[in-house]
């Protein structure tokens, strides 16, 4: 099994006034050749984004985004037609396939928003654009894996173009197995909240860990309330 340890210190940082973001991987102005990507997975950004503020229409093409709103909620706009309120609870998902255009701001003019946007590569290029959004029941993560992204719905999860797997648990402590769903993949968790014990590495507030080359099932030894996030994705 190999590891990869990334503290929450270790992130880019990138302050625009009305948006402060956290770059897992190499992002905008923030480039660490060590940090590009991890297997599939190409973006995992935490935002905290002002009142009212937010990006305006832009393109992205052939990439699997999903964004997750932590706190707050989100005003979406884009070409194919979609007007749409994604707030904590709920997850998006936005196939750019061949090309989209949109927008997104905070929907609140007097509450910040935190978000966590991710980015995975498709398993081909070229494919048909396409939108979705869905709220999650907080019961469905309470000792055990929601599971809200998969690549083919199951469980009543979103889906992508991509054999990778998100999922979200949240714990008042105690241990829990994840298994990863297939052989070449690799996992990276990303502790929302709370701390534990991955593997014999520590995690607190943001810190994260990736994992491949896994043989058995990783054990996950939480310390109190925590939330944790797993993407799961091909390496190769």
């Amino acid at each position: 099994m190999k590891t990869i340890f990334h503290s929450s210190g270790s992130r880019g940082q990138a302050d625009h006034g009305w948006l402060n973001a956290a770059h897992s991987f190499s992002f905008g102005n923030y480039y660490n050749n060590g940090r590009i990507h991890f297997g599939k997975l190409r973006v995992l950004n935490d935002d905290i984004i002002d009142p009212s503020m937010g990006f305006d229409i832009h393109p992205h093409q052939d990439m699997e985004i999903i964004t997750i709103p932590l706190v707050g909620s989100l005003k979406h706009g884009d070409n194919m037609g979609h007007e749409e309120i994604i707030s904590t609870g709920e997850v998006q998902v936005m196939s750019a396939g061949t090309g989209v255009w949109h927008s997104e701001h905070n929907a609140s003019d007097i509450d910040k928003i935190n978000l966590f946007q991710i980015w995975i590569f498709p398993d081909q290029k070229g494919h048909k654009s396409r939108y979705d959004q869905k709220r999650f029941i907080s019961k469905g993560r309470k000792e055990e894996w929601q599971l809200l992204v998969s690549p083919d719905g199951q469980n009543e999860s979103l889906w992508i173009n991509q054999n990778a797997y998100i999922f979200l648990i949240e714990s008042q402590g105690g241990k829990i197995l994840y298994s990863l769903n297939s052989s070449e993949n690799g996992v990276y968790f990303m502790m929302i909240e709370g701390s534990a014990d991955i593997d014999g590495n520590k995690l607190k507030n943001r810190d994260a860990l990736g994992m491949w080359e896994v043989d058995n099932s990783i054990e996950i030894l939480f310390y109190g309330k925590s939330r944790l996030l797993a993407i799961e994705v091909p390496m190769n």
